[in-house]
């Protein structure tokens, strides 16, 4: 098994890049969709979410409203180092079960990872240690705020709040292995794919 890492900015395409390995053969760890399927209502991340902070983070669909933690812990330190308290430990339970089960085959495996590099350019999680590189999706501010309003319905402000709350973008770059520029099309970005890819065959 090779196993690396990918990071990016909210609004880098950085899902659309690491399809785009996916497709090229390798496997994905994905750690939001990991934190989606714990926190589906009645799993008891979504449980001790909603004991701590009410119905109000239950949606009219009964499923966990993501808008409303976000409102909740984005500008309180102590919310959101009680969120990260009730979702990581189970995050890394979770993944290190995949990586268990992937552990005696040949594949690449991609660990998408948002927040890899933290708001003081550090990766301080001793477990990102095991990678075998780092790839980065780069992206200008603006393009990135463009589109968060464009497809995910923020508006500019709070888009411009998001980004500036992670990692800058010469924080993620100063930690990359490869970076890979998702500024333009996607018939723009298939030939960094085609690179990245060949660059992960080197490092076997």
């Amino acid at each position: 098994m090779l196993e690396l890492g990918l990071t990016g900015g909210i609004g880098s395409g950085k899902s659309t890049v690491s399809q785009r390995l996916v497709d090229k053969g390798a496997k994905l760890v994905d750690a939001d969709q990991i934190v989606r399927d714990l926190q589906a209502p009645g799993a008891p991340v979504f449980l001790a979410m909603v004991e701590r902070w009410g119905d109000k983070i239950i949606g009219d669909d009964g499923n966990l409203n993501r808008a409303a933690v976000a409102e909740i812990v984005f500008s309180d330190t102590d919310e959101l180092d009680a969120l990260n308290g009730i979702v990581h430990p189970s995050v890394v339970t979770e993944i290190a079960r995949v990586m268990k089960e992937l552990s005696d085959t040949d594949h690449v495996v991609i660990n998408d990872i948002p927040l890899l590099v933290n708001k003081e350019g550090k990766s301080e999680r001793p477990e990102y240690d095991r990678f075998k590189g780092i790839i980065v999706v780069d992206v200008p501010t603006e393009v990135a705020v463009a589109r968060l309003v464009e497809f995910r319905g923020f508006d500019k402000e709070d888009a411009e709040a998001r980004i500036a709350s992670q990692a800058s973008r010469d924080q993620r770059k100063a930690i990359a292995d490869f970076v890979v520029d998702n500024a333009g099309s996607l018939d723009a970005l298939d030939p960094q794919i085609d690179a990245c890819w060949e660059w992960i065959q080197t490092l076997r």
